[in-house]
């Protein structure tokens, strides 16, 4: 007899899955996994073309259950599902953050709401409620509400009200705090290696004022907080999960890792082990999304999980907890999502999100290069970004720029054309931009060294270069930017190249 023959376990290895799929139609293996039971997807860029065929297809699963669960990672700003193909027309949370209007937050994020509401999705991924205080940190940056523990409570708890006004379930992310890192999860293992009381003071007050904003659930972390658990990563770990956020912090909603397939869990324990540890461990719902997920990985964590009760290494009980939370919730966000009436007008407040955020400096020795006059050559640093970050999605000053002023000219590079061509920033750089204005663009200057070299570079031999920064920046020396944005989202170039010309010079907060 094999381990998925028993139907009711099977039923419970479904309901906890939230699997995501490729394709722009619902496939058929998904709508047969939601007659046996599953109550979960999640959808990603791949699977969006429009807001109409998205609709159509959130409308065809939800035909087969119409609580089903549909669950998206939409962040806003650079983490942007719904509109990878574009651009993000609202800015993310370091710019809110920054700009440090709660009112400002909650209304970007019900836009965010409103828009996926009526899309047919009903839970999203979001807010990260990491406190960025590693300004190196590879995965988080611009995500984070900044490096202030105030500041991040007070902007997660307005996020998390604002999308849950719209009729969509926030997720507050990634529990106990992925700030204070310096390895993404999604290739290894990080390690936190504060102390209880450093981590209860800096790490753990913006979950907790989500929780007081009425979070419907929270998203676990793929690290490992030494302090809680020196040997499982918090997704993993029963003293993280249970002990910590149920039991200390009182948290009675759903808990949904991170994706299982990350390298962080997945090397080491596999695709099958991390669930049935993470299940084990106290999380209701195990999301996984990977460029690879289809029938034969969630048949084949659904086996994993069925044969892990009958050997004892998960507890049926614990099993019927979870997929018992994970009902509840889905019962939750389909009356919340059905009373809620769908709301088709469009704002424009992502695009004064991004205005405000605008910050201008002044380089220490530098000319005063803005605004800019006359015509314009864009240099943009490309560098890799974690994969959070869609890498179709546009970014960048030279599109908008190039609206504004036609005879724009421009170059993106990557570290890989600075190493096979010694000339290039003198070629396809300095040369092009002689008798125009020059602007360079950066995303994370700080933590790219390539990248702080080469703009050290142009502007040994191009003072009067405009820097944009449109990452997380590093306040110091080593930090050249005139203009920073906080994001790389489309309105943030928007608003940049508004603010290089002079169009929204009112706009503009000098420090």
């Amino acid at each position: 007899m094999g381990a998925s023959s028993d139907p009711e376990l099977r039923r419970l290895s479904y309901a906890v899955l939230q699997p995501g799929f490729v394709g722009t139609t619902a496939p058929d293996w998904v709508l047969r996994a939601i007659s046996d039971g599953l109550h979960s997807v999640v959808l990603f860029g791949r699977n969006i073309v429009d807001g109409e065929q998205l609709a159509a297809l959130t409308a065809r699963l939800r035909a087969e259950n119409p609580d089903l669960v549909i669950a998206i990672d939409e962040e806003a700003g650079d983490v942007t599902r719904i509109e990878a193909l574009s651009g993000a027309t609202r800015p993310g949370n370091l710019a809110l953050g920054t700009v440090d209007d709660a009112d400002l937050t909650e209304r970007v994020a019900h836009d965010v709401g409103r828009e996926l509401h009526a899309a047919g999705i009903s839970l999203n991924y979001a807010p990260s409620a990491d406190v960025n205080s590693n300004a190196l940190n590879p995965v988080i940056g611009v995500r984070s509400f900044g490096a202030r523990t105030d500041v991040v409570s007070r902007h997660t708890a307005a996020w998390i009200s604002g999308l849950q006004s719209a009729g969509v379930a926030a997720c507050a992310k990634h529990f106990p705090g992925h700030g204070d890192t310096a390895v993404d999860s999604h290739h290894g293992l990080p390690t936190v290696t504060a102390g209880v009381e450093e981590i209860a003071w800096t790490a753990l007050p913006p979950f907790i004022a989500a929780m007081e904003a009425g979070v419907r659930a929270v998203m676990t972390a793929h690290l490992l907080v030494t302090a809680y658990d020196p040997e499982l990563p918090a997704t993993l770990s029963r003293r993280v999960l249970e002990d910590l956020l149920r039991r200390e912090l009182g948290y009675t909603g759903l808990v949904v890792t991170d994706a299982i397939e990350m390298a962080a869990v997945a090397d080491r324990y596999g695709l099958g082990g991390a669930t049935v540890k993470a299940l084990a461990a106290g999380a209701d719902a195990v999301c996984v999304g990977g460029e690879n997920a289809g029938q034969a990985v969630a048949e084949g964590l659904a086996d994993a999980v069925v044969q892990a009760v009958r050997d004892g290494a998960l507890a049926e009980e614990r099993l019927a907890e979870a997929a018992t939370r994970v009902r509840r919730f889905a019962a939750w966000s389909g009356e919340r999502a059905r009373s809620v009436a769908p709301d088709p007008t469009r704002s424009d407040i992502g695009l004064t999100a991004a205005r405000r955020a605008i910050r201008v400096r002044r380089r220490p020795g530098a000319p005063e290069v803005l605004p800019v006059s006359g015509e314009v050559h864009v240099v943009e640093f490309s560098p890799e970004m974690s994969l959070a970050v869609d890498g179709h999605t546009p970014w960048g000053l030279a599109a908008p720029l190039r609206r504004m002023r036609p005879a724009t000219t421009s170059v993106r590079l990557t570290e890989t054309d600075l190493d096979h061509a010694g000339r290039m920033l003198e070629r396809r750089a300095l040369a092009p931009a002689a008798g125009r204005a020059l602007i360079v663009v950066v995303r994370d200057a700080a933590r790219h060294r390539w990248v702080s070299d080469a703009v050290a570079r142009l502007l040994r031999g191009r003072p009067d270069a405009v820097v944009v920064e449109m990452g997380f920046p590093r306040d110091g020396a080593d930090d050249a930017a005139d203009l920073v944005t906080y994001g790389a989202t489309r309105v943030s170039g928007i608003a940049a190249a508004e603010a290089v010309t002079g169009a929204a010079a009112h706009a503009l907060l000098r420090r």
